[in-house]
């Protein structure tokens, strides 16, 4: 599901849209926005969602959601893979019971989700995903491929999700059998090919919180596909962060995306929440 057009004014538009919730001091819920472009390739493969973002009666009762979905390119309809994911993610959380565990609940959504993707495309297409709900103070999140989930607090980044590809397979598999050279596994063939994403048959699991990450006032949290998180540093992604508003921050985080100047830029997606 997306709110816009596509191409590079997205996050002005969507700058505009949450400059209208007002300053932080005139509500009690988070500020949110977004951006989006297509980058160097033909055709957006990315999808979005948000859930309640500007009603803030709904986020202390159901709370808020915000999910991307990066299409795989090279397989059968990337688009119709992530929107397809998002549209069933989006339901299942409207549709979740607030009273029952909901990491459990936001567990279950992903792998339907991922059943739908299959069961669409036959297994011949796929997406990634990384999903958060904000419920009564505290961070559900789950994610599937090589998406991006950050955590700003007091100044410091914190990447909360791993990376479901062969590089990660490789580092986790050589803990387990006691031999850890981590420089050596950025050279192997495929490094970023992944293991995991929705779609697939058989998923085997997803990267997901058990508890609610307890989140504080002006903790910022940026979901991204990896047109950006692949692209941006660590610190430039926290500088960017810093900026005042969510409109400033999606601003800067696409000045930088443009400043990097990749002939092979991918699309890329990201929504920014500030608590």
């Amino acid at each position: 599901m997306l709110f816009f057009k596509k191409g590079r004014r997205q996050a002005g538009e969507k700058a505009r849209l949450a400059a209208r919730q007002g300053t932080s001091e005139e509500q009690s819920g988070p500020c949110i926005a977004n951006l989006q472009g297509i980058g160097a390739r033909e055709r957006q493969e990315d999808s979005f969602t948000v859930a309640n973002a500007f009603d803030t009666a709904k986020i202390r009762e159901k709370g808020l959601l915000f999910a991307v979905c990066d299409g795989m390119g090279g397989m059968k309809d990337g688009r119709l893979a992530s929107e397809t994911a998002v549209n069933s993610l989006r339901q299942s959380f409207l549709e979740m019971d607030r009273d029952s565990d909901m990491a459990s609940q936001l567990k279950q959504s992903v792998f339907q989700a991922s059943s739908r993707v299959e069961a669409l495309l036959g297994g011949d297409g796929g997406s990634t995903v990384v999903i958060g709900i904000l419920y009564r103070g505290g961070l559900y999140y789950a994610s599937v491929g090589d998406s991006y989930l950050y955590l700003m607090r007091d100044g410091r980044l914190l990447r909360l999700n791993t990376e479901d590809n062969l590089r990660h397979q490789k580092y986790l598999e050589s803990i387990r059998e006691g031999e850890v050279i981590p420089l050596s596994f950025r050279q192997i063939p495929d490094a970023a090919a992944l293991t995991k994403f929705l779609g697939m048959p058989g998923l085997g699991g997803v990267d997901c919180s058990v508890r609610p990450l307890p989140i504080k006032g002006g903790d910022v949290l940026l979901a991204c596909s990896d047109g950006v998180g692949g692209v941006l540093s660590p610190k430039e992604i926290c500088e960017s962060l810093q900026k005042t508003s969510v409109e400033e921050m999606c601003s800067d985080l696409e000045a930088r995306i443009s400043l990097h100047d990749r002939a092979d830029q991918d699309n890329y997606t990201a929504i920014v929440v500030k608590c």
